[in-house]
């Protein structure tokens, strides 16, 4: 190898290893937001600002505000399903006491789990986002698990409740209703959130197996500090 060849080598390595630092310290940061860590020996909170959004729909709201308990919810999940009857217990028992949140996290394999929530959100355009959430849950062994389009299914629940079609559809079709759904999708996946049901009580994730049981404790033990 001759000392040209050496010399150009060398410079070669040279701006290699400086155009890599410049890479590296060059990529974006932009991490999720973190949870805080809580009292000793409790689990971490995630910030009030990222559960709770402006636009977030509380199905029950406490005057006081001691108490929120947020649900990250896919209407086609069995799961979901499943605890729906227990929410909506949890809800009569502590009716005035304690703010229940609706997210949305539909999951991509669920055929119908993006436009179930954007018929909800489209309903909630005309005052019925919490009859259109009750009725899918209570109709969705009709509707879930299937690999067929269910907009005309959807369209039914729609004129049961007497919605105006015509605008209903506007909404459901509307870009910004899909991204409001995706929005609440992406705050869920920016804390952690995997799968469905997910539930927060006062910004601790609820640990374990969801049921009635599981969330009436961590309520009772939010409503007792």
């Amino acid at each position: 190898m001759t000392a040209n060849t050496k010399i150009t080598l060398t410079v070669l390595a040279v701006v290699a290893a400086v155009l890599t630092g410049l890479f590296v310290f060059a990529r974006p940061n932009t991490p999720a937001p973190a949870a805080q860590p809580g009292p000793q020996g409790a689990p971490p909170t995630v910030p009030a600002e990222v559960l709770v959004r402006p636009d977030s729909h509380k199905l029950s709201t406490a005057a006081d505000g001691k108490v929120t308990v947020v649900e990250f919810a896919d209407l086609e999940c069995e799961v979901c399903g499943a605890i729906y009857p227990g929410v909506e217990r949890l809800r009569a028992e502590y009716a005035g006491k304690v703010t229940f949140v609706l997210r949305y996290f539909p999951i991509p394999s669920h055929r119908n789990a993006e436009l179930a929530a954007r018929v909800v959100e489209a309903a909630g355009r005309q005052g019925k986002l919490e009859a259109m959430y009750q009725l899918m849950f209570e109709t969705q062994r009709e509707w879930g698990d299937q690999q067929t389009d269910h907009r005309a299914t959807f369209l039914g629940f729609a004129r049961r409740l007497g919605l105006d079609l015509p605008a209903f559809e506007r909404d459901l079709d509307d870009p910004a209703t899909q991204a409001r759904v995706l929005a609440d999708r992406k705050d869920g996946a920016s804390i952690g959130v995997q799968g469905t049901p997910t539930f927060f009580v006062n910004g601790a994730k609820v640990s374990g197996r969801a049921s009635y049981e599981v969330l009436k404790a961590a309520i009772d033990a939010a409503l007792a500090k």
